[in-house]
């Protein structure tokens, strides 16, 4: 079921990448002295998903003592925010400020609906107000009261409150107040649960920042405790090991870091796919995916543009709770395999949000769930093998309970036939996730046509064919190891830290003596965070950007700057700019003068380079035949068709499978459509096109 024997010793310099998901926990081994692969795939534990994290590694090595560092992708923070189970906290904040969680940007949850309801992650009664006062010109004309600070701090600490928001209005354009502040209350604070915004975010935008630094407060105390159990439980087994955390813009960073800024920690499970999936692509040819990230709760889906990833300045995890931290863009809905199918309202069939996760899980795993989910409907038409279900589990699936569901749940009430009723399930489903991939790529001007789409995910491989033939997608590319590849990204994830100076000054304007300077500190502090961690690191590489805009603009664009930041002009700076807002917008503004909002720079600490090819290293058969499992009936389409089950691992390079099929493996299923045919590649990956009768 693995790619190498797992009990086989593996001798020295195992890296270890960890993705705990809602359902599994998937976990990728390589051994940098052999290049031998182990893969695994766990249950997640709910209540301490550290318990999980060290049994999956176990479930992958037998020799934990030679592990050298292991890459964790978490949604721990994700899911605090979502299930609002985050620490109790307060705000510190300018007086007249206390508010500005709720004012938000006058949104409202539902676009068209008059009535909406938002509740702050921090309580209005654990936002005190302080008199201080910083103009937008950076000047101070009422210093913070040093007293004021430590009774604040002491009527939060009497309230309750673990953790403390330092955030004053203006405090980007001159930090002296906040800072003044922030060292009397880390005097009286008793633990190192103090977030001060501009040191988190030293940006324009009040709200951002607010939100930022508050959610960072809201979010420390749960992530500390996780990693320090985390550190606690692994170092009973490899001392030495070093343990990196997955940031939302697909870096690492050190658990120290990842202790301080938590909020950068949301969706770095996902991040850490996109970036195996581009690694993967590219070396099998394709510089444009969309990739589909379906795991046990949600459908994750990002796109890679010309071999890059797409990264976004800040995101909303939830309504009204937003981030701004570099993050790969991603569009996240709740269609996972464990996504429940229920009849609303209004009779109409809906999936999900509400998932069966991996305890109970779905219905055929037969651990109490009565709930029909997006699983038991793919096993009901065939499409999954009950005999050998994905992930360390030792029972085959029951097909009847899953039967049973459906027809009670969903097939009864809407007076049609079981399978019928399964195969709408699917149907709902994939309309859900197209609906996804079409908001990042079509809505955005992309082209369908010239992109692949790559699934993965315990469930991903399932849909990659209809969701293909509905978009209009050009191929679909399964990875070898589509169940652990967030596992994997993690592994092939660089060290990366992410700053940002807010500079507001017009371009004509501009001291770019003074730019150069600011970008040399930054570069400084920046290189000695990347540096603190005991990874191995090729390189360590700089990414200078300027957000900028045309004067009365809201929206700015990122301006890529060289890196020899000392030959930097104004006329320089002006023709990136027009270079990158044509090609963003097709025009230019003449006699508009453009503004330079923000400065950012990204330290990249370069890990050594994974060589894709290892991955489709194992025995091969002689021919397709030699890997046929079983035939297996599969519906779809309002039919029945003969179909075989195939040993995906053992197939040779070369082979076409025509659909429709099954190709099945440890960690996820490949359904073959019936008018599509699948190929291995030379990396060993699965590209799934039309059947050439159907072109």
């Amino acid at each position: 079921p693995r790619i190498c024997d797992r009990n086989k010793k593996m001798s020295k310099s195992i890296v270890i990448g960890v993705d705990v998901g809602g359902t599994f926990t998937d976990i990728f081994a390589l051994d940098e002295s052999t290049g031998s692969v182990s893969v695994a795939k766990v249950p997640s534990t709910k209540g301490d998903q550290s318990i999980g994290f060290l049994s999956g590694i176990k479930a992958a090595t037998s020799d934990f003592a030679a592990v050298s560092t292991i890459i964790h992708g978490t949604t721990v923070a994700t899911n605090a925010l979502l299930e609002r189970k985050g620490a109790k906290a307060g705000i510190i904040t300018t007086a007249g400020f206390r508010d500005v969680l709720e004012m938000r940007r006058r949104d409202r949850p539902t676009t068209w609906g008059l009535w909406g309801q938002f509740v702050p992650a921090i309580e209005r009664q654990n936002r005190l107000e302080v008199a201080e006062r910083t103009l937008a010109n950076g000047e101070i004309i009422q210093a913070v009261d040093a007293q004021e600070i430590k009774e604040a701090a002491e009527k939060l600490l009497l309230q309750g409150c673990e953790s403390v928001c330092l955030f004053f209005i203006n405090g980007y354009a001159n930090p002296e107040n906040e800072a003044n502040a922030a060292k009397t209350l880390r005097a009286v604070w008793p633990n190192d649960y103090v977030s001060v915004a501009t040191e988190i975010l030293p940006e324009i935008r009040e709200f951002e920042r607010c939100s930022t630094a508050s959610l960072n407060a809201y979010l420390q105390p749960v992530v500390a405790n996780y990693l320090a159990r985390l550190e606690q439980r692994v170092g009973t087994e490899a001392s030495e090991a070093e343990i990196l955390i997955v940031q939302s813009n697909g870096g690492v960073m050190s658990v120290q870091t990842a202790k301080s800024l938590p909020v950068r920690t949301a969706l770095s499970g996902p991040a850490a796919g996109v970036v195996a999936a581009r690694q993967i692509a590219g070396a099998a040819g394709f510089d444009n995916i969309i990739t589909g990230d379906m795991g046990g709760t949600s459908f994750d889906v990002s796109l890679v543009a010309d071999g890059q990833n797409m990264l976004t300045a800040q995101a909303s995890i939830d309504f009204g709770m937003v981030i701004r931290t570099p993050m790969i863009e991603m569009t996240t809905i709740g269609a996972g395999g464990g996504s429940i199918a229920h009849i609303d309202e209004t009779g109409l069939l809906e999936i999900g949000p509400h998932s069966a996760g991996s305890d109970p899980g779905p219905v055929c795993y037969g651990l109490g769930n009565h709930e029909p989910t997006v699983t038991d409907a793919n096993l009901v038409l065939g499409r999954i093998d009950a005999r050998n279900p994905i992930g360390d589990k030792q029972k085959a699936l029951d097909k009847d309970a899953a039967l049973a569901a459906i027809q009670s749940k969903i097939a009864t009430p809407l007076n049609i036939d079981v399978y019928e009723a399964a195969e709408a399930i699917i149907k709902v489903a994939n309309a859900k996730m197209a609906g996804a991939i079409r908001l990042i790529s079509i809505e955005r001007g992309h082209n369908p046509k010239l992109f692949a789409l790559m699934p993965f995910g315990g469930g991903g491989a399932l849909h990659a064919g209809a969701l293909m033939q509905d978009i209009g997608l050009a191929a679909a590319i399964v990875p070898r190891c589509p169940g652990v590849n967030s596992a994997l990204g993690c592994v092939m994830s660089d060290l990366r830290h992410d700053e940002v100076r807010t500079m507001n000054v017009m371009l004509d304007t501009v001291d770019c003596e003074n730019l150069v300077e600011i970008i040399d500190k930054i570069t400084e502090s920046s290189t000695k965070t990347v540096q603190q961690s005991n990874a191995k690191l090729v390189s360590v590489e700089r990414i200078i950007e300027l957000d900028m805009l045309y004067l009365g603009q809201t929206h700015s664009v990122a301006v890529q700057l060289s890196g020899d930041v000392v030959d930097v002009t104004k006329d320089a700076i002006r023709k990136a700019f027009e270079a990158t807002y044509l090609k963003t917008y097709s025009r230019l503004l003449s006699d508009i003068p453009i503004r330079i909002l923000n400065l950012r720079l990204s330290m990249i600490g370069v890990r050594p380079a994974i060589n894709v090819g290892i991955l489709a290293a194992g025995e091969r058969a002689e021919n397709s035949a030699e890997c046929a499992i079983i035939d297996q009936p599969i519906f779809s389409g309002g039919e029945w068709h003969d179909a075989v089950i195939y040993d995906r691992l053992r197939l040779p390079q070369g082979t076409v499978i025509q659909g429709p099929a099954l190709l099945v493996q440890a960690d996820a299923t490949i359904y073959v459509d019936p008018n599509l045919a699948a190929t291995v590649d030379q990396l060993g990956n699965i590209i799934m096109k039309a059947s050439e009768s159907k072109r």
